[in-house]
């Protein structure tokens, strides 16, 4: 590969590499594991750059080929890898005026947002990141009206989970 279209992939990829880690940890539960599936992800990436051809946004892009890359490894180690919590590997230093509530909320949502289907979670995923239904149609390959119905599924099926 050329020079040039390695600096502009590289330089995409530092400007968007918070897509890969925000997947990482959906996807994840320790350390060690996050790093393998971002390195995964940006092999991916580099693999099939050449092929970008710009058609979407690099970032829609890169959520598609990054949660293809998770879904894959995620289906194949929930046949045999076993991972440790991020909690209980994590160290923590609070303040006495440290609110942990917002902090407390996140890790029950990432809880529950874990109990869902891979295809779930990347939706979930994408949701909360503020992406439109048509962009996240582009991005899992699905109609928008699809994606729609199964958002108000997915809510439900949260609610459940939140509140047995």
């Amino acid at each position: 590969m050329n020079k040039e279209l390695e600096h502009s992939f590289v330089e995409l990829l530092e400007k968007h590499q918070n897509i890969g880690h925000k997947i990482c940890r959906l996807y994840t539960n320790n350390y060690d594991a996050h790093n393998d599936l971002f390195q995964e992800i940006t092999i991916q990436l580099w693999k099939a750059y050449p092929k970008f051809r710009g058609d979407a946004k690099f970032s829609t892009w890169m959520y598609r080929v990054a949660l293809n890359t998770a879904i894959t490894l995620y289906r194949k180690s929930k046949r045999s890898i076993t991972t440790q919590d991020f909690e209980s590997v994590s160290f923590k230093i609070k303040a006495e005026d440290y609110d942990d509530t917002e902090e407390e909320q996140l890790k029950v949502l990432y809880k529950a947002v874990h109990q869902l289907n891979d295809i779930e979670k990347a939706l979930v995923f994408l949701y909360l990141e503020d992406k439109d239904y048509r962009e996240i149609s582009e991005t899992l390959g699905i109609s928008e009206v699809n994606a729609r119905v199964k958002m108000n599924r997915i809510k439900t099926k949260l609610r459940t989970i939140l509140n047995p």
